[in-house]
């Protein structure tokens, strides 16, 4: 849950970042920071370093890279709370994904899930005053690169060290924005102690200490109940946006239009993670 909250906290944290430093720029050193800390953490485990690892890493990297940048990019002209909820439809996305891939038909619950959840969406980019503007296209492409991302580390950490997979695909984050920082959108870096705090935040614990805390304290609960403490993560996000004030010194608020929206989403999330409405639900089995 600490995890998560770190998490739906780094949505306005991000916007503001923004306004002082280039997106790249910002994920660059972010994630530098991340695989630096991740690294001393878990330096025994380079012994296991091999190319499988590498290579695995270097494709998850492409998928969280990708993710990162519409993500960053998104907030330029989305607000902190429909980023939030908009990149959660990854939870609903996973599973129609990944039976597209394995050729099988998805079950009644990711059906439902997902239509309760696009139809959260369509409230709240607003309603029948559709506003889905390039910022919250750019999050559904990330949501859609998230919820590779996420398929894709289940498949690989069956066989190789999830500790340097985790380091590897972060180390490539980091790498590939800072070659699209200095090529394509360079701007000098100007810190000060917004962006230092706002860094330590985001890149020590919404990356280095939430990777490293998920992947320790996961054995002790079930990816079942995992998930569904993720989904927790765009309601943060959403009241996170209303407490901390942008460059401007302005709040979000949330309208009646944009709540039904999100509540749509989460129970979409969970209709999907539980599968409600079917025989022998994980909520009937007392997950």
């Amino acid at each position: 849950m600490l995890i998560t909250i770190v998490w739906g906290s780094s949505f306005p944290l991000m916007k503001n970042v923004l306004d002082h430093l280039p997106a790249f720029a910002y994920l660059s050193v972010r994630f530098f920071m991340a695989a630096l800390v991740l690294a001393v953490i878990f330096f025994r485990h380079f012994r296991n370093l091999n190319g499988k690892v590498l290579l695995y890493g270097c494709i998850i990297g492409m998928t969280m890279f990708a993710g990162m940048a519409l993500q960053v990019n998104g907030l330029y002209t989305t607000t902190a709370s429909n980023s939030g909820f908009i990149t959660g439809l990854n939870v609903v996305m996973v599973p129609v994904i990944s039976a597209w891939l394995l050729k099988k038909k998805p079950d009644k619950s990711s059906t439902i899930g997902v239509a309760t959840a696009f139809i959260g969406l369509f409230f709240l980019t607003g309603g029948v005053n559709f506003r889905f503007n390039l910022g919250d296209f750019l999050t559904f492409l990330c949501s859609i690169c998230w919820a590779f991302q996420i398929i894709l580390v289940d498949k690989f950490t069956n066989e190789q060290d999830p500790a340097l997979l985790g380091i590897v695909q972060i180390s490539f984050t980091s790498l590939a924005s800072t070659a699209v920082w200095l090529t394509v959108d360079y701007k000098p870096l100007a810190f000060n102690s917004t962006v230092i705090v706002i860094l330590l935040i985001t890149g020590l614990l919404g990356t280095a200490f939430a990777f490293g805390g998920q992947t320790i304290v996961q054995k002790d609960t079930s990816p079942t109940h995992t998930a569904l403490i993720f989904t927790a993560e765009p309601v943060f996000a959403g009241i996170f946006s209303m407490l901390i004030p942008n460059s401007q010194g302005k709040t979000e608020t949330l309208g009646p239009v944009t709540i039904i929206g999100c509540v749509l989403i989460l129970a979409g999330m969970l209709i999907a993670e539980l599968r409600i409405g079917e025989k022998g639900s994980r909520l009937k089995s007392g997950i």
